[in-house]
């Protein structure tokens, strides 16, 4: 990192100071900077969402932060979007509007080289690359995620079928990550499995997501993402698969940071489902960044 003062590290977000390797600890003013630069990207989503009415809801982490924090949880390194699956498609198209200067909308389809099933915004100018995806050619940089949320079948068979063709898309796409960073027989598995085209994987998720339908008042979940009832062990099987699609059509706004962002009015039901006693923080041992870097620029 260059010589500069505390004031251009949090306020000059245009011109890259902090290079990092290896997962090496950021001073308090680095991560402050870097949950800045996240929050440049959320302002975006934000002003393009709202000129094309696009439904959001903060999410995770970041909704949590809101209600807990008014903002960043202090320890948290990344943020979190969801969509229901039309204002995802919505928002695909209407990312032409989003400043470049800022950022820029990733998914297999604006990049092929990208493998996870839902997108991103990066923000222009920076770098981040994950541990063990070096040899992943993908663009890069800082980013945000954004979940497309789709339905899912309203019997319990149905659903538990369906996490199971999901976790298998998964971990195919998951595969040229780990035909590197797995050892012995899981090596073999996924060197086997990245064989699989990826446009076939999601030529096959297609037909989940079109059954998605906003008219539908039933359960939805990220195809390509563990469904986020099993972060809470406790969560009744029947409920675990997916979340009421309610909680992403009543919106309200939250203060966060210096700014304000759309979340689901059904706070406390939707972290109770995460995370329980979501108002209490975790031990002091735990309150730490959970992304790993084998490289960052921003």
């Amino acid at each position: 990192m260059q010589n500069q003062n505390q004031t251009d590290l949090l306020t000059d977000l245009d011109t890259i100071r902090v290079i990092k390797t290896n997962d090496e600890k950021l001073s308090p003013d680095e991560f402050r900077r870097l949950q800045l630069v996240e929050l440049s990207l959320l302002k975006e989503l934000d002003r393009v969402c709202r000129k094309y009415k696009i439904r959001y809801t903060i999410f995770c982490g970041t909704l949590l932060g809101a209600v807990r924090h008014k903002g960043y949880i202090p320890w948290d390194d990344d943020a979190d979007i969801a969509m229901l699956r039309e204002d995802y498609e919505k928002f695909k198209k209407a990312a032409r509007e989003l400043d470049p200067a800022i950022c820029f909308f990733q998914d297999h389809s604006t990049d092929p080289q990208y493998l996870w099933g839902y997108g991103k915004l990066r923000k222009t100018g920076t770098y981040h690359m994950r541990t063990g995806q070096q040899h992943i050619k993908c663009k890069n940089g800082v980013y945000i995620d954004i979940f497309p949320l789709d339905d899912v079948p309203l019997s319990l068979a149905g659903q538990v079928y369906q996490n199971i063709d999901c976790y298998i898309c998964r971990k195919i796409l998951w595969a040229n990550v780990g035909r590197v960073t797995e050892k012995g027989l899981k090596k073999a598995w996924f060197s086997l499995l990245s064989r699989i085209p990826a446009d076939s994987v999601y030529k096959h998720l297609k037909r989940w997501e079109s059954k998605s339908s906003t008219k539908k008042c039933n359960r939805v979940r990220c195809l390509t993402f563990p469904p986020f009832g099993t972060l809470y062990v406790k969560n009744p099987i029947r409920k675990r698969f997916g979340m009421p699609k309610k909680w992403f059509v009543r919106l309200q706004r939250y203060k966060f940071e210096d700014t304000e962002l759309i979340g689901t009015r059904d706070y406390d039901e939707i972290l109770k489902y995460t995370y329980d006693d979501y108002m209490t923080p975790p031990p002091p041992e735990k309150r730490v960044p959970k992304v790993s870097f084998s490289r960052i620029e921003y």
